[in-house]
């Protein structure tokens, strides 16, 4: 059998339906990114949902091409030049991110907008049990993605040109406004009960003085990042495509809800054995972040988690119009589509959790 890091990990040829001009791409680059030289090789990552991922070859360097895919796209959804400008500004803060090499908004060279970076090699841990490693190591990892995060939202976002990334007060109605009217606009999807009970009971549920603003990833999971090859040390963090100025308890609560998530789903720590892993106890991970960041505690927790359970099912859900539409551009779409009514149902259980803790 299969798992996640088999079917993610590597390249393949380029897929039906997400082939481009490759020689169009080789002279965007010999004029747009210092030192390149061909000839270049095309293969497609076997990963990521969103947008279309390629690896570049040549036999001085590799780079990473990210592009919008093909076809009819949400407003604003799939915006590489977003990612692009993040990625430039945090390099200014020393934070781990991949080299941008350069943007291209001029659909005419590959059909859509894309940009080139560099390619950061080291492991990618496609389980969140992170299985292969010592259980010293593997408590080390954890710490270093906690304190990855910690750090992302220490970052000053005006100083690094990152002010008008988003906008800032008022997070989660924003963004539950946001995921809801996307939702409600793709038909081809369907709708979901749950998802519709979460979309008129977030709104009314949303914790009141708590309004905090950096910058947020916004799918911030362990295997959204690149491990050194043999330290316990983050040398990149990928996928910033979800990111912006947002709320940075709930930007925690993605990422520390893999305590909650089944691993069928995305990355997640459902259902193992923690201690004998080595790992934190969600309670212990909670608290290094809060010590990290200089808070006390995280009131609202709990809301934050079953936010972020209606996002990823509200992510699903845009994924399930996609594969409908024929514009997907990973080869495990469709297992996300299968799984899409056990997320949504434990989206509607961390709801039901916080008001039982009220």
């Amino acid at each position: 059998m299969t798992g996640p890091q088999d079917e993610n990990l590597g390249t393949t040829a380029v897929r039906e339906g997400f082939e481009f001009d490759e020689a169009a791409l080789a002279a965007w680059m010999q004029e747009n990114v210092a030192g390149f030289a061909g000839p270049m090789t095309v293969e497609q990552f076997k990963g990521g949902q969103s947008n279309p991922t390629y690896k570049l070859v040549t036999e001085d360097a590799k780079y990473v091409l990210r592009r919008k895919p093909p076809g009819e796209l949400l407003k604003g959804a799939h915006a590489v030049e977003r990612e692009a400008k993040v990625l430039i500004g945090l390099a200014k803060a020393d934070f781990p991110v991949a080299h941008v090499y350069g943007l291209c908004t001029d659909d005419s060279v590959l059909g859509t907008w894309f940009y080139v970076m560099e390619m950061v090699e080291g492991r990618i841990f496609w389980d969140a049990t992170v299985p292969g490693v010592p259980t010293e190591e593997r408590a080390a990892i954890f710490d270093a993605m906690n304190e990855t995060l910690a750090k992302l939202h220490s970052v000053d976002y005006e100083a690094v040109g990152l002010g008008d990334y988003g906008r800032p007060g008022n997070y989660f109605e924003r963004q539950i406004g946001r995921w809801t009217k996307q939702y409600l606009a793709d038909e081809d999807a369907g709708r979901d009960p749950y998802l519709d009970k979460l979309i008129q009971w977030l709104p009314v549920n949303i914790p009141v003085g708590d309004d905090m603003t950096s910058i947020a990833h916004g799918d911030f999971r362990i295997d959204n990042m690149i491990f050194h090859f043999t330290e316990p040390k983050v040398l990149a963090v990928l996928d910033w495509e979800l990111s912006t100025l947002g709320h940075p308890g709930a930007d925690f609560a993605y990422n520390a809800m893999m305590y909650r998530m089944p691993p069928e789903i995305v990355a997640g720590l459902g259902g193992a054995d923690i201690a004998a892993l080595g790992i934190l106890t969600e309670e212990e991970y909670v608290a290094a972040y809060c010590k990290r960041t200089g808070r006390g505690d995280m009131p609202n927790y709990n809301f934050y988690v079953a936010f972020n359970f209606f996002r990823l099912a509200a992510i699903f859900h845009g994924i399930k119009g996609r594969v409908l539409r024929g514009t997907a551009s990973s080869l495990q779409a469709i297992e996300r589509v299968k799984i899409l009514p056990m997320l949504t149902k434990l989206a509607w259980e961390q709801a039901v959790r916080v008001d039982s803790a009220d």
